[in-house]
């Protein structure tokens, strides 16, 4: 197919220039201007000369997402990332310690919100819907590690019995492109916040002609105004709810107008609301046979037909395995961070959304050649790919890494998925099996 992996091919020059093989590929795909410039803004350049410098212990960060089932002193002999050094090769774990406390989160922060946002243009060119780029907010939980620090600051589950949760938890909320499954934006604080508050931050940032498609749980006057209003051509989809409540303004059976009426609630904290707002109702039927009614601001029926804003929710549902492919197959199913304190924690989960975007940039780019869809690419497939490749060309002979990156176009096909797939079946509640067999109680004569 003449398809090529871009990250892969570095690994060519890296080995004549003599270089780490793994960092030198990473490193072409994140600018290291990017990586200068936010430790520069951030103030977190290393001034003195050290072993392990700011730039290093970026990748270090980023890494330690990658290979989730190493140590940290494993991830940094791994990647080669301290510098040479004839007096002392070795270095301390308590200097790893102190690199990733003196390197904070901000520049992590930085580096994701620059370079996220230029991957994202770079792949929506081609993809959008009808002059739209497509987006989907959706919500999740992290566990982090069970320290005072953690506790105060994150919080965790309570349950009605009153039984406090094990570990605390973070919340996480993430803006990510339909088209590619990157990850356009992220928030993440305590447990205890509200994920409509957390979504009301991610509003600035939706870019202009765009389409963002909620949940249910996100049905909101003020969020959903909020986000139509400020911007250019900012559009939104989401379910109805059981009890919403609104009269019919045209005749039509399944596509029609309507309009709501805005809490008095809502006008109180918010005095700049509408009395009442319009917005366009579709009814439709999903394969199991259920009534859903799709709300959106898209009120023009030539520009936007009914079944392809349905199918646009239907590709929303989608986005919920990027969480899995974080959780599980990223994170290796370790559900529980690393880090110890709230600031290297925030500085780990950064470290992981920028790791989980390389890999979707590395299927985003073959996809690209191949001429299909992302998301017709298996993310299990490919992140193992980019796992064995970045281990094998380390140590490979460097006359032989064109026959191996042959090989590897040539099983592309491994990583196409044969079709897209869809819940097979609805959610149910399963009964937990029984620790004990169950005796049977004899009835009394």
């Amino acid at each position: 197919m003449g398809i090529r992996f871009p990250i892969l091919f570095l690994f060519v020059m890296s080995r004549t220039l003599g270089h780490s093989a793994e960092l030198s590929a990473l490193s072409q795909a994140i600018d290291p201007d990017w990586i200068a410039q936010a430790l520069a803004t951030t103030g977190k350049a290393s001034v003195r000369k050290r072993k392990l410098p700011a730039e290093q212990v970026v990748w270090l960060v980023i890494a330690l997402a990658l290979y989730r089932h190493q140590s940290i002193p494993e991830v940094v002999a791994h990647l080669d990332l301290v510098l040479p050094d004839e007096v002392n090769a070795d270095i301390a774990k308590s200097a790893l310690t102190q690199a990733r406390q003196r390197l904070g989160q901000a520049p992590l922060a930085q580096l994701f919100a620059m370079s996220a946002s230029c991957w994202d243009e770079r792949h929506q060119s081609g993809r959008a819907w009808r002059g739209l780029c497509r987006y989907a907010v959706d919500g999740s939980t992290l566990r982090t590690s069970d320290s005072p620090e953690n506790r105060a600051h994150f919080g965790a589950q309570a349950y009605a019995s009153g039984v406090v949760a094990s570990y605390p938890q973070l919340r996480l909320l993430t803006l990510t492109a339909l088209a590619t499954h990157l990850v356009r934006d992220a928030v993440f604080g305590a447990y205890g916040t509200n994920e409509m508050l957390y979504a009301k931050s991610l509003l600035d940032r939706v870019p202009d002609h765009s389409l963002t498609v909620f949940d249910k749980g996100f049905f909101s006057a003020s969020l959903l105004l909020q986000l139509q209003t400020k911007g250019h051509e900012r559009h939104w989809l989401i379910p109805a709810k059981a009890n919403s409540t609104w009269e019919r303004l045209d005749p039509h059976p399944t596509d029609y107008r309507v309009r709501m009426k805005v809490s008095p609630q809502a006008r109180q904290a918010e005095p700049d609301l509408p009395a009442f707002w319009e917005v366009r109702a579709i009814e439709t039927t999903t394969s199991h046979g259920k009534k859903r009614i799709l709300l959106t601001s898209l009120m023009d029926r030539q520009t936007y037909p009914a079944s392809e804003i349905v199918h646009q929710y239907e590709e929303r549902w989608r986005i919920e395995t990027s969480y899995r492919e974080l959780k599980q197959e990223l994170l290796g199913s370790e559900l529980t961070l690393r880090s110890g304190t709230p600031e290297t924690v925030y500085q780990e989960v950064w470290g992981a959304l920028l790791a989980y975007n390389l890999v979707r940039l590395e299927m985003a780019e073959v996809a690209t050649e191949a001429q299909v869809e992302p998301t017709r690419l298996s993310f299990i497939t490919a992140l193992h790919y980019l796992r064995h490749e970045w281990g094998w060309m380390a140590i490979e002979a460097p006359g032989k890494i064109p026959a191996h990156l042959t090989r590897l176009r040539n099983r592309l096909a491994d990583l196409l998925l044969t079709e897209k797939r869809g819940r097979s079946c609805p959610r149910v509640v399963k009964k937990l099996p029984a620790r004990y067999p169950i005796r049977a109680v004899s009835k009394p004569k």
